[in-house]
């Protein structure tokens, strides 16, 4: 199964290897550079379905870190539109853009929070910070609110413009729009806090304003933390009952992956940790799903897909020692997968 291909809408994909977003931190102003193009270019040379730009924030105080992708004006698409149009035009690979708001967790380099002179006053749902030693954030009010779904709008229509095959709206982690989904980090009482509706209702406010900038030719998916980990947080019955959601609302795909908005919690980590967290959504909810973390093999990623726990694989440390493995799984198994003509002569080893 992993070389058999999968479309959403009309976004077909030769094989079911994702490249999973992973920040770089190598930006200046929020502007893709060189080392993007070749970083992204050289995982397009080597078969990959769908490679997934790093998250890349909707606004300056979206970003983690100084150094981290942004998406905010069109000089920032411009370059990325680059980076898009070598992949189209030298692989078959498809491309997509995590789109990213840091909220608390934001102006940090490290993991440690720097000074406002030297980053920016952090936002938050509420008025607690990640860690008790960092400042508190400012609490967004329901027009500033507004505005940051405008934003992720915006961001989308740059990327339709750039090219991109895939948006995903980054929901996990402990970023933004996770922090509104927790009742750990979300103590409101309007509208955007208290119930479960409530605390769900910025994610589909961002899930709407950016599925009327798509049509049939751009996928949708949403990255979610399966659960956090922490009593009386967000847990997998939660994300359940948000897929089920997602789905009415046009979502494509929710990409599972857990943790990143409790300080301090214990993750239980084992190769393949999440993909219970996938299989669970995926078969109670009938909805496609990606499953991410410590999968490094390919008899890993094609038992995941034959015992029906995922539709793509997403694969990220692993990636970045090999950005050749859906060839050579390929190789491996005798499959068909894109090979670079320029580099023939390595398909069969004298």
């Amino acid at each position: 199964m992993l070389y058999t291909s999968i479309k959403f809408r009309n976004v077909e994909l030769k094989n079911r290897w994702v490249m999973s977003p992973m920040c770089m931190y190598s930006c200046e102003e929020g502007l893709a550079n060189d080392f993007h193009f070749v970083h992204y270019g050289s995982r397009s040379q080597g078969g990959t379905g769908l490679l997934i730009i790093e998250a890349t924030g909707v606004e300056p105080r979206g970003r983690i870190t100084n150094h981290c992708m942004g998406i905010w004006n069109d000089a920032q698409a411009r370059e990325l539109q680059k980076i898009v149009e070598f992949v189209h035009k030298r692989s078959d690979s498809k491309i997509g853009i995590q789109l990213a708001h840091a909220g608390r967790k934001g102006s940090t380099w490290n993991n440690i929070q720097i000074s406002v002179e030297e980053g920016w006053e952090t936002v938050a749902p509420s008025p607690i910070p990640y860690h008790p030693t960092e400042r508190i954030p400012h609490v967004l009010n329901i027009d500033e609110i507004k505005d940051i779904v405008q934003y992720f709008k915006e961001a989308a229509k740059r990327a339709i413009k750039a090219g991109f095959d895939v948006i995903e709206i980054h929901a996990a982690h402990g970023y933004l729009v996770h922090q509104f989904l927790s009742p750990l980090s979300n103590i409101r009482t309007d509208e955007y806090g208290g119930s479960f509706e409530n605390r769900i209702r910025f994610l589909l406010e961002i899930v709407d304003s950016v599925n009327k900038e798509l049509d049939e030719n751009v996928a949708l998916f949403v990255r979610i933390s399966g659960t956090e980990y922490a009593e009386n947080g967000w847990n997998l019955e939660n994300s359940v009952e948000l897929a089920r959601i997602l789905k009415t609302h046009g979502v494509d795909l929710v990409d599972v992956s857990s943790g990143g908005n409790i300080h301090g919690v214990k993750i239980p980590v084992f190769d393949g940790y999440q993909v219970p967290l996938s299989s669970k959504i995926r078969n109670e909810v009938n909805i496609k799903t990606g499953t991410v973390g410590l999968i490094t093999k390919i008899e890993q990623a094609e038992e995941i897909l034959q015992k029906g726990e995922a539709d793509l694989i997403l694969v990220a440390r692993e990636i970045l020692r090999n950005p050749y493995i859906a060839i050579q799984g390929a190789l491996n198994e005798k499959e068909n997968c894109f090979f670079p003509s320029q580099y023939d002569r390595a398909k069969i080893s004298s």
